[in-house]
């Protein structure tokens, strides 16, 4: 009897571990959803070198003072966005950041090499425009958050924003160690102490993706003062930039 009880937690710590294996070799395909851009797309493109070839802006350049970065979801091209923000920020020049393996960027997307292109992008838009507004939505929160804690941002938005991604697939594989497998993290929260710019948080009433608690904890790491926090009822997590609001939201100061 004593045998088959052992043999039974053998296989089960082989297969427990094996899991753990295949999820450590798998988590980009969990976290990454590289849009490959469409064909049809004609908008202007700048190219920053990466050790991997060329990562490509999508842009629409204007001179001036004022310039805007946004980096996006993490199955997001983010060119369809030019129309809108162009719009809303007429008297900005518009940058926005493929990820590497993301409409023709070279490379595979890291955490690490994310969070690099998004300093270089920063420093090469700042050379020319003094006032940089930072955009990040859903994944592109933690990086919009890592780099104004790193650089003089004018102005942040975080669209569905989370405490961390660490968190959120530590609550999606409760009886992994997530902790130890995970290598991109995301931790927000690590440095919303060092932001020094108006930051706005913009909420889904009804994100399916991002728990409320995780938007509200991440608000709340912020030094007092500097955060606000605005709720869009009744929008998702994918759907919040279809409300009329939303525009609005990032007009406002």
């Amino acid at each position: 009897m004593l045998r088959k009880i052992t043999r039974l937690v053998l296989i089960f710590v082989i297969i427990y571990v094996s899991i753990c294996v295949a999820l450590f070799f798998a988590q980009s395909h969990f976290l990454y959803f590289p849009q490959p851009g469409s064909p049809s797309d004609h908008s202007s493109k700048i190219k920053l070198k990466i050790d991997a070839g060329d990562l490509l802006i999508t842009t629409l350049e204007l001179p001036g003072e004022n310039a805007l970065i946004y980096f996006g979801g993490n199955g997001e091209d983010v060119t369809y966005n030019l129309p809108m923000l162009s719009n809303t920020f007429p008297n900005r020049a518009i940058y926005l950041m493929n990820y590497r393996g993301y409409g023709g960027s070279a490379g595979a997307p890291s955490e690490a090499s994310i969070i690099a292109d998004a300093i270089n992008l920063f420093d090469v838009v700042h050379r020319d425009h003094k006032n940089v507004v930072v955009i990040g939505r859903s994944l592109g929160s933690g990086v919009a958050v890592h780099l104004a804690s790193e650089r003089p941002v004018e102005r942040m938005i975080l669209v569905t924003p989370y405490y961390s991604i660490e968190e959120l697939a530590a609550s999606e594989f409760s009886l992994f160690p997530v902790s130890l497998i995970l290598q991109d993290k995301y931790e927000s929260w690590r440095y919303t102490s060092k932001v020094t710019a108006p930051t706005l948080l913009i909420q889904a009433g009804n994100d399916e993706v991002i728990p409320a608690e995780s938007t509200t904890k991440l608000f709340q790491s912020f030094h007092s003062g500097i955060a606000s926090i605005v709720l869009i009822k009744g929008a998702g997590h994918n759907s919040i930039s279809q409300y009329p609001e939303y525009a609005q939201l990032l007009q406002s100061k």
